[in-house]
């Protein structure tokens, strides 16, 4: 059946602009790391995306990597994008990423020209598309110089490959030195996606925000919900099935301490009529130099109650400084 995407999609989101720069992203954009890989059913993601854009989720996150197994996310998504979405190709913003492992050998890692133009290049491919509209650094490179990387973030803007670049994982020095190569060359900074939720609160301590400020950049954060953490699933414990009872790490993390404190957050987002992964979502978002939050979905219902963090109602202080005790990280 041919998609025909809602009139109204544009009436209920909020956007907001990156930085100083003339894009707008969605406050909540939607991820693709988890949930679009070949191990999950085509026809779900298919209904995830359209859901999306007709909610007026306009910004689909991508990186090279994201699967199962690495290159599965893109190409699927190429799937829907050709099926679907290529008539409103001039209403989205796609991007993707290159920085961590994605082919064997010395060049298909980190931050090397060789390696993040061959690998845009493969996601090009993968998604059908003549440009990404972001690309980003994934994650800093320690032997690579910066210049180098930054040189070729520069190279593929002037190439036609991107529209705009980023980086992602970059502390707040990290920001202001890349900033700078790339306005000596021309090319302005356009995001940095950090990881960012109530119980990781580094970028606050780093100051990366007002780093982005300065250099007219906007700040678009992934794992807004502490890789489920942040939603109601945790309150009896960790469910069999769950990303939890599967990732060693995370059930350590979920000892007996952080339960309470989600027991504690969830108790306040019920008082402010919401879930908790909607005053999750709200809370990320509270400052407005904040771009978007990305999501991830596995379900239409999912992508729907945490779009529905959008209609939150403004924080009080007293609710911040309540939150301040369980939000910890």
């Amino acid at each position: 059946m041919t998609y025909h995407p809602a009139d109204d999609r544009y009436d209920s989101m909020h956007y907001r602009r990156s930085g100083r720069s003339g894009l707008q992203l969605p406050a909540i954009s939607l991820g693709l790391w988890q949930n679009f890989g070949h191990n999950r059913p085509l026809e779900t993601q298919r209904d995830i995306l359209r859901r999306a854009f007709d909610l007026g989720v306009t910004h689909f996150d991508l990186a090279n990597n994201y699967g199962p197994p690495y290159g599965a996310a893109e190409e699927n998504f190429g799937r829907h994008l050709a099926a679907d979405l290529r008539p409103f190709r001039d209403e989205l913003v796609i991007s993707s990423k290159a920085g961590y492992d994605m082919w064997p050998g010395p060049y298909g890692n980190f931050g090397s020209r060789k390696y993040l133009v061959a690998s845009l290049d493969q996601s090009l491919r993968r998604m059908g598309l003549d440009y990404v509209d972001v690309f980003y650094h994934h994650r800093p490179d320690p032997d690579t110089p910066l210049e180098e990387t930054m040189a070729a973030l520069d190279h593929i803007v002037r190439s036609g490959r991107a529209l705009y670049v980023g980086v992602s994982n970059y502390d707040a020095a990290q920001v202001r030195r890349a900033a700078a190569i790339l306005a000596d060359l021309g090319t302005p900074l356009l995001i940095n996606q950090p990881s960012y939720s109530m119980f990781n609160r580094w970028t606050e301590r780093d100051g990366l925000l007002d780093a982005l400020e300065e250099v007219g950049a906007g700040c678009i954060v992934f794992s807004p919900l502490a890789q489920g953490m942040l939603t109601d699933r945790y309150l009896k414990g960790v469910p069999a099935g769950s990303r939890a009872a599967a990732q060693e790490w995370m059930k350590d993390r979920l000892d007996e301490t952080a339960l309470a404190r989600i027991k504690g957050l969830h108790a306040i987002a019920v008082e402010r009529g919401q879930t908790l992964a909607q005053m999750a979502l709200a809370w990320a978002l509270r400052d407005e130099r904040m771009t978007s939050v990305i999501v991830g979905a596995s379900s239409v219902a999912q992508l729907e109650d945490n779009l529905g963090a959008l209609s939150s109602p403004a924080f009080t202080d007293g609710e911040l400084a309540a939150i301040d005790e369980y939000a910890v990280g």
